[in-house]
């Protein structure tokens, strides 16, 4: 019972909405739509289209260019985590003054440090895992520069020698995966500032879940670019 007395039951409830919220989306848009109805499985088939066109090429080059180029921004995502990560824990350590500043913006609840330190801590925690994801998305990028590498010249395609469609399948399953990391990792870029309204109060922490679920969905499944992709 003290335990559960430790926050407010608003607070509980905006818990529980996160987390419920953000699991049940990613399996909304990973496991429930799987026919290409999403941004991620739509680019999926010109992943495919791509690789399946570098099994023509010889030398390929311009394939190691385009994963280098993919692997740029995860490497760049993963950098800027560590950092905010580092900051946060900064004000960790400062949170006795800092809860007091907050404390100060207007509509913000007052809360107990342990409190308050509980809201970083989530926070902290969502940023951990994107840098896990993030870095598992550069490191998959490393395996696709091999499997490209590891692609057979365009006449051991042609004899029969090697399957074309295995090698293209295999690439761009990879370059899927690490696409797929990646956008898992931006996702919880989102859930972040959701969770940062909680600062403010637990009713604004279920209202930034919620608006960030809708903006997720507008941009995976009702954007311009899933409509010119699929068009």
């Amino acid at each position: 019972m003290h335990a559960l007395e430790f926050l407010p039951l608003m607070d509980w409830l905006a818990l529980i909405l996160f987390f419920a919220a953000w699991m049940g989306y990613a399996w909304f848009a990973g496991r429930g739509h799987e026919d290409g109805t999403t941004l991620l499985h739509r680019t999926n088939l010109y992943r495919r289209y791509w690789l399946m066109q570098a099994t023509f090429r010889d030398p390929r080059m311009l394939d190691g260019l385009i994963t280098q180029n993919l692997s740029a921004t995860p490497a760049f995502f993963s950098s800027t985590t560590i950092i905010i990560i580092g900051g946060l824990l900064a004000v960790m350590g400062a949170s006795e003054q800092v809860s007091v500043l907050v404390e100060g913006i207007p509509f913000v609840r007052g809360t107990s440090v342990e409190v308050f330190d509980l809201k970083l801590l989530l926070v902290v925690g969502i940023y951990v895992y994107a840098f896990f994801r993030f870095s598992w998305s550069m490191r998959l990028y490393t395996f696709v520069a091999l499997a490209i590498g590891a692609m057979p010249p365009p006449a051991d395609f042609e004899t029969g020698k090697f399957n074309r469609e295995k090698h293209a399948t295999r690439a761009s399953a990879l370059v899927g995966l690490a696409a797929e990391a990646f956008n898992s990792g931006l996702r919880a870029y989102y859930m972040s500032f959701a969770a940062m309204a909680w600062v403010f109060s637990g009713t604004a922490f279920m209202i930034g879940t919620v608006s960030v679920i809708f903006i997720l969905y507008r941009r995976e499944f009702r954007s311009d670019v899933l409509n010119v992709l699929t068009n």
